[in-house]
């Protein structure tokens, strides 16, 4: 019963706290970047009132996934420093209450945080992201102008079955063509079918026409028949100005999305490497949340009374430190040096070793 009420106890101080660090973070990254993009819409594009509130609004799930890990490294920090300088932690452990025991609560939060982070990172950043982008390119850019585009892709979905989808290398806004263009279509058991591949595409009187390629129809035994042609209408009624517009940003894709792309662009023998390191990152940030949970919890041990202030600028050299590594890894893994998937776990393999580490020195 005492146990139940001490869980109560410190999950409550480390969740409040927690709210605190997001709210405390959220304000640094609005003040030192969301605020100074607002200014530079309204003196360059003349940006409306509306349209910079809608851009505000649409921001805050972008900063605030990111504040999820640094709220509950300064959360654990703050909460257990005070319970330790005000010989809270003294007196639990002479009832024979043992240090992990007592780390339980805060690192299960910081576990909670993790899938809701994630599950949040899925769900409301892309869309978040999307609509942002959709309010800059609408409202206050204007899109005057079309500009070039890498990796286009068009897909035609009937029901819940992809019915035909065409991949191009580059968009050329000057001459308004496609370049490297493919168009694969599936039967209604997702198989490819017929596949036409095309140098180019132009855009010429509201119809796309592919110039020098090559089709391929896959009959149901598996065989090929090729035939080459000289031009060729591709089934895609989008203008330039649909396509380019209909092309999402990575930060704005779903992790079934990016995957989706991922496999789409490797039929093309395309490098993946900056797409895999965003998907895998959708999960490895927000467990970051744990992993700060069980190094904040036995950093935040004090044998002396000691300030909020110095269990913040502790929380800020740890964050530095971790996101330097992150930051690190993602260039190797985007360089090719290391497998995008191992890259992105490299910060949280060093931060998990960490607060192993320290639990148990603590615990001793």
């Amino acid at each position: 019963m005492h146990i139940r009420i001490l869980d109560k106890y410190i999950f409550r101080e480390v969740f409040f706290s927690a709210i605190f660090g997001i709210c405390a973070f959220s304000a640094v990254f609005i003040g030192s970047g969301t605020l100074f993009k607002i200014a530079r819409y309204i003196t360059d594009y003349g940006a409306s009132f509306s349209s910079v509130v809608k851009i505000f609004v649409y921001g805050l799930p972008g900063i605030i996934m990111w504040t999820f890990p640094m709220s509950m490294l300064l959360a654990t920090l703050l909460t257990f420093g005070r319970l330790s300088s005000a010989s809270e932690i003294t007196a639990m452990k002479s009832c024979g209450i043992s240090f992990g025991r007592i780390a339980a609560p805060a690192i299960f939060l910081g576990f909670i945080v993790s899938i809701c982070a994630i599950l949040f990172n899925e769900h409301v950043v892309p869309w978040a992201n999307s609509a942002g982008n959709d309010v800059f390119y609408y409202e206050i850019e204007g899109n005057t102008e079309m500009k070039s585009q890498d990796h286009i892709i068009v897909k035609e979905i009937v029901g819940d079955k992809i019915q035909r989808l065409v991949y191009a290398r580059e968009y050329r806004a000057s001459d308004e063509t496609l370049q490297g263009v493919t168009m694969q279509e599936f039967n209604d058991e997702g198989k490819v079918t017929h596949v036409e591949n095309a140098t180019f595409a132009e855009w010429k009187n509201e119809t796309w026409i592919m110039h020098e390629g090559m089709i391929y129809d896959i009959s149901s035994d598996e065989s090929t028949h090729t035939m080459r042609f000289n031009k060729q209408i591709l089934p895609v009624k989008a203008s330039p100005r649909q396509i380019v517009r209909e092309q999402k940003k990575p930060e704005e894709l779903t992790m079934k999305e990016l995957r989706a792309q991922i496999e789409i662009m490797k039929t093309q023998y395309i490098n993946t490497a900056k797409l895999e390191t965003e998907l895998y990152q959708r999960v490895t940030v927000p467990m970051a949340s744990l992993v700060f949970a069980l190094i904040g919890v036995p950093l935040g041990l004090q044998p002396t009374r000691t300030s909020s202030s110095m269990g913040f600028a502790l929380s800020v050299i740890i964050i530095f430190a971790y996101y330097s590594i992150m930051t690190l890894s993602n260039a190797l893994a985007r360089g090719g040096v290391i497998e995008p998937f191992f890259a992105v776990w490299i910060p949280n393999i060093i931060g998990l070793t960490c607060g192993a580490i320290l639990i148990r020195r603590a615990s001793m």
